[in-house]
């Protein structure tokens, strides 16, 4: 099936999937539970664009922290499930994204995403996969601020 015409709960899973199979040593668990995070905050008229697995931690000894993370045409979305009762959600929107820096080490790396008043750390993540998640987060990061700006142009010549 084409990415086109599968839904984002199929979209999900092919993305996941493929990064499991590209980047096996990324340590990742209970990846079902967390993308049903994920899919429930998502918007009717949002599309997942890609996806990884990663642990939400500052630690690469805590593997226990697993967030399934998606990247929509319109956000960031970060979804871990909880092992007894509840949930986390994180959502990173365009203006409030201000630097991604990524660390590599031996086996793992990290992406540490500044945002306007929070800091998010993604672990344990083979660090052969790290340059891709870079270009995909960053180039639509940069794309949506240009589109914002765009906007806000257009408004101020109007007014």
């Amino acid at each position: 099936m084409e990415l086109e015409n599968m839904n984002n709960k199929e979209r999900l899973e092919y993305f996941l999937q493929e990064f499991r199979t590209k980047y096996p040593l990324t340590i990742g668990w209970r990846l079902a539970k967390n993308s049903r995070v994920v899919l429930e905050h998502l918007y009717n008229d949002e599309e997942i664009e890609y996806a990884f697995y990663a642990q939400k931690n500052h630690s690469s000894f805590d593997i226990f922290g697993t967030a399934v993370i998606a990247l929509t045409d319109k956000r960031l979305v970060i979804g871990r499930d909880r092992v007894v009762i509840g949930y986390f959600f994180d959502s990173i929107t365009p203006d409030m994204f201000n630097d991604l820096k990524v660390k590599s080490g031996i086996i793992w790396g990290r992406i540490e995403i500044d945002m306007v008043k929070e800091f998010v750390v993604l672990s344990n993540i083979d660090k052969r996969a790290l340059t891709e998640i870079e270009k995909k987060i960053s180039s639509y990061m940069v794309e949506a601020k240009e589109d914002m700006l765009d906007v806000e142009r257009i408004r101020n010549m109007e007014g």
